[in-house]
């Protein structure tokens, strides 16, 4: 039987460098475009492949990514500081792309990190959606600011005609997105689901559809700790220290910020967590705060994993 092959993968806009183990001394280096991607998942099915480990890079990586999962192939998409950590940790101080591969390989065999399950089609679609539509209004916002400082008058009225574009730009995704989950009946039983939280909008719902596919699928230490609201110890010996958050999907953060804030007003079991954290133990208004995030991702999670919706009974 042959051994079983971690394979690293360090990947840029142009080329995919591949080790085939983490003593591999000469990688693959193969074009990152369709024909190279085709003819390098070829060659990793008639090899012992146990794990593929690749950065995310940017983007670039999806379409090797995409390709091994449907080949198969048990592939890792890892963030690249982790990695870097991880090579530090080896004496390795020097970075080149070859390096980068073999110690992604070195890290698929030591590390062992969890498969990426790439999201279905329609979720794919969503979340494309849902990302531009931010980024026409992160623009937009960028371009209102501009406007209040603006003195020059076809400056104004350059900014003004902006603005105005990006609006309907922005109203004609919001509609391509409501069309998109009508159509399939999953996401818009979930996002039925979602938005029966008092406190939960749309936009969270969307946001929460299109980027965390895990939803309903892992445990609520799991999905804590992918978006990055569960807390780590920093103790040692005697001392016991702050504990802090770090890392995750900071867009669904972001969503999960605002959507505690509505629910610490509107949602009777939230408002009463917070102010019992507030008032009683005397928290500080983050350290709340990310709690009340917590508690809701987490109340999320249940309620996709048993298809319940929202219900809630004050005690008497």
């Amino acid at each position: 039987m042959k051994a079983p092959l971690y394979v690293g993968i360090d990947v840029s806009k142009k080329h995919l460098d591949v080790a085939l183990g983490p003593e591999d001394r000469r990688p693959l280096r193969v074009p990152n475009t369709p024909a190279g991607i085709e003819a390098l998942v070829a060659e990793l099915q008639g090899k012992a492949v146990q794990l593929v480990v690749l950065e995310s890079s940017g983007g670039w990586e999806r379409g090797i990514l995409r390709a091994l999962v449907q080949a198969g192939i048990t592939t890792a998409r890892v963030p690249g500081g982790r990695v870097r950590h991880f090579a530090k940790s080896w004496g390795q101080r020097a970075k080149t792309d070859g390096i980068d591969a073999r110690m992604l390989a070195r890290y698929g065999e030591r590390v062992q990190p969890r498969p990426t399950v790439l999201p279905s089609p329609q979720r794919q679609r969503l979340d494309a959606l849902v990302t531009r539509r931010k980024q026409l209004v992160d623009m937009r916002t960028a371009e209102s600011n501009r406007l209040e400082t603006a003195e020059e008058e076809s400056v104004r009225q350059g900014l003004q005609k902006h603005i105005a574009w990006l609006n309907e730009e922005i109203a004609d995704l919001e509609q391509r997105i409501e069309e998109h989950i009508v159509a399939h009946e999953e996401l818009a039983q979930q996002q039925q689901l979602l938005t029966s939280v008092p406190g939960v909008g749309v936009g969270t719902a969307r946001v929460l559809l299109a980027k965390m596919p895990e939803l309903g699928q892992v445990n609520r230490k799991e999905i804590a700790s992918l978006v990055g609201v569960a807390p780590f110890n920093r103790d040692s010996g005697e001392k016991t220290g702050k504990r802090y958050i770090q890392g995750g999907r900071e867009d669904v953060r972001a969503v999960l910020y605002m959507a505690a804030l509505s629910a610490i007003r509107f949602n009777p079991r939230f408002k009463a967590f917070y102010q019992r954290l507030r008032n009683e133990k005397e928290k500080p208004f983050k350290v709340a705060i990310v709690a009340v995030m917590r508690k809701l991702l987490v109340t999320l999670n249940a309620m996709v994993a048993t298809q319940t919706a929202w219900h809630f009974e004050p005690d008497p």
